[in-house]
């Protein structure tokens, strides 16, 4: 049935994930208590505290009616208590008085909805939290108990009094780095702390009209070729800034944590042509010495330790070893030689040890997409191999925290119209065209069942799964509002499904998507963030071939006109016309990415 297995996935180019809730200081809860208010909220304020220093996470509920753009209010106890640097609003602060005012993309809050916003503070001599907040004007009550208990006149302090006068000198600009202590792993890097911006990419999005809703959010940064490491300025796909430029700009911005993905294996991409690298099959001796040491070297500077540092482990490569060599369709005589010859397992194995030796650097192993490994005889074995990689040459693995899937990829977050044990007419869903008899049908229930399976095969049971949200919200005009029409099982999936592609192997360009969740952390259980590793408005793959220096070839897949082939059932490609090569701007998908935002923008 499952013809089709890779489904093509050269998804070149390319998460501010939203602060988690610290609990090391605490936790406030602050219910409203004017019933008749209009405006209603509850405030969780936690904090994680250092000695002079502390992160803050705050959640807003709304519980009033809807609210479109908010204003929160609150005065510190301690007239030392002195915001930092803030992320998911815009602080201001006079004396001990602060304002968060929300941000183009969260400053809508249905009733029942909640946002999450923090900051890295300064303190002397003691950190009581507020103990009242006003939301757009309206006091959200001043007490730290719950609903149904008086708050105390005077709320005791969190800390002891200090036994001697507090310190004259002013707090650091720049705070101690969060417990743990630096070299220490967090089980989630992306909690409590802000994402890098790389500014390459945003002066982009700004360009665009409307651009500046969605520039503020993090994308990661490709290290596609050697060259990248220490920046390519004359390059049509990558700026100036290389590896140690953009580490120093995330000191500069006070980020928590910063994304690279980690993408030149030797024969790269095997079954693809529009993200082919420029080592071939068999210079691993060159990927070790050339590309992944000197990466190395440069994140594992001290300079650097404050920093969570992520890598997502080469896109669209191991699971190429059970999908596309021979004996699978489509399979390719550069993925046998890279299978035979142990260039992608070894070279995995060997970015693991490497990276992973870092106190500070936390690996994520991209882990294909649901509509690529989602049938039984691609889930298993699939996980087998990642392990295979994860203890080659030299690694464990200890030094792999997660996984990512759908990287530069389409699949739905989630169906909400359908689900794979619906029945149609006495049919399974299973046995539509669209799902083929998968055992999934979207992003979010595949990642949390493969990271069971990973589990099952000897990873860590803390890991944590990833899922790129940077183009799968499918909304806009042609969005479904419910389920299709129950004449067959083709009509009631075709009908609801959110996910519009003539086929889950279409992979480039897509016509007709849309900005995914924004970039938050622990959204659900098991995932550790929804990210923007494929930053939106750079190119899958040029529609026809365009001559270059960065060994990117022509995929028919990135062609409007193809037909297609059995990789994607012999559908029209549904890719948008005029595209660059991978990674070099396209104008034209970004404004539709917008366009097409869900949620909306």
């Amino acid at each position: 049935m499952n013809v089709w297995r890779r489904l093509s996935g050269p998804r070149r180019t390319l998460a501010l994930a939203g602060a988690g809730v610290l609990v090391a200081g605490g936790l406030v809860t602050i219910p409203v208590t004017a019933a008749q208010a209009a405006t209603q909220c509850d405030i969780a304020y936690t904090t994680n505290d250092w000695q002079g220093g502390f992160t803050a996470n705050i959640t807003i509920k709304n519980l009033g009616d809807p609210v479109n753009g908010w204003t929160l209010g609150w005065t510190f106890p301690n007239s030392s208590q002195r915001v930092q640097q803030g992320w998911s609003a815009e602080f201001t602060q006079s004396g001990s008085q602060v304002t968060a005012r929300s941000m183009s993309y969260n400053g809508t809050l249905a009733t029942g909805a909640s946002t999450t916003l923090g900051f890295n503070g300064a303190w002397s001599g003691s950190n009581p939290k507020p103990t009242s907040f006003t939301l757009n004007g309206v006091v959200c009550n001043g007490g730290t108990g719950n609903p149904t208990t008086p708050p105390p006149t005077t709320p005791p302090p969190t800390t002891p009094p200090p036994t001697t006068p507090p310190p004259t000198t002013p707090p650091p600009t720049t705070p101690p780095p969060t417990t743990p202590p630096p070299g220490t792993k967090v089980d989630n890097p992306y909690a409590g702390v802000r994402g890098y911006v790389n500014p390459e990419w945003k002066a982009k999005a700004d360009a665009e009209p409307g651009g500046s809703r969605v520039s503020n959010n993090p994308t990661a940064v490709w290290l596609d070729r050697i060259a990248a490491i220490n920046g390519t300025p004359n390059s049509s796909s990558n700026g100036a800034f290389g590896v140690r430029e953009h580490l120093d700009e995330a000191l500069r911005q006070g980020a928590g944590y910063i994304q690279f993905v980690i993408y030149n294996l030797p024969g790269r991409d095997c079954s693809a042509l529009a993200s082919n690298g420029e080592l071939g099959p068999d210079e691993l001796p060159r990927y070790k010495a050339e590309y992944i040491d000197p990466i190395a070297a440069i994140q594992s500077d001290s300079k650097y330790r404050n920093i969570r540092i992520i890598n997502v482990i080469e896109i669209d490569s191991l699971p190429n070893l059970v999908t596309n060599t021979s004996g699978q369709a489509g399979g390719t005589v550069m993925c046998d030689t890279v299978k035979a010859n142990g260039a992608y397992v070894n070279g995995v194995g060997y970015a693991l040890a490497k990276l992973g030796a870092i106190g500070n650097v936390y690996n994520y192993i991209d882990a294909g997409h649901h509509g690529w490994l989602g049938w039984d005889s691609n889930f298993g074995p699939t996980a087998d191999i990642l392990k295979t990689a994860a203890v080659a040459s030299g690694s464990t693995v200890n030094n792999v925290h997660g996984f990512i899937t759908n990287t530069a990829n389409y699949s739905a977050l989630t169906e909400p119209y359908f689900k794979v044990t619906d029945n149609v007419n006495g049919q399974t869903v299973r046995q539509s065209k669209w799902v083929d008899w998968n055992f999934y049908v979207d992003e979010l229930s595949f990642a949390q069942a493969f990271r069971t399976k990973l589990i099952s095969v000897g990873f860590n049971s803390n890991i944590g799964m990833l899922i790129d949200t940077s183009r799968n919200g499918w909304g806009g005009a042609n969005r479904p509002t419910g389920p299709g029409a129950t004449t067959s099982v083709d009509t009631y999936v075709n009908g609801g499904r959110i996910d519009r592609r003539a086929h889950a192997g279409n992979w480039c360009n897509q016509a007709g998507a849309g900005l995914g969740e924004r970039p938050q952390a622990n959204p659900a259980p098991g995932i550790d963030a929804y990210v923007w590793v494929k930053p939106p408005g750079e190119s899958d793959g040029s529609s026809s071939e365009i001559p270059n220096n960065e060994g990117k070839g022509f995929d028919r897949m990135c062609d409007p006109t193809y037909g297609g082939n059995a990789r994607n059932g012999n559908n029209p490609t549904g890719a948008l016309p005029n595209a660059p090569i991978s990674g070099a701007w396209f104008s034209a998908q970004f404004r539709e990415l917008m366009q097409n935002a869900y949620p909306a923008l």
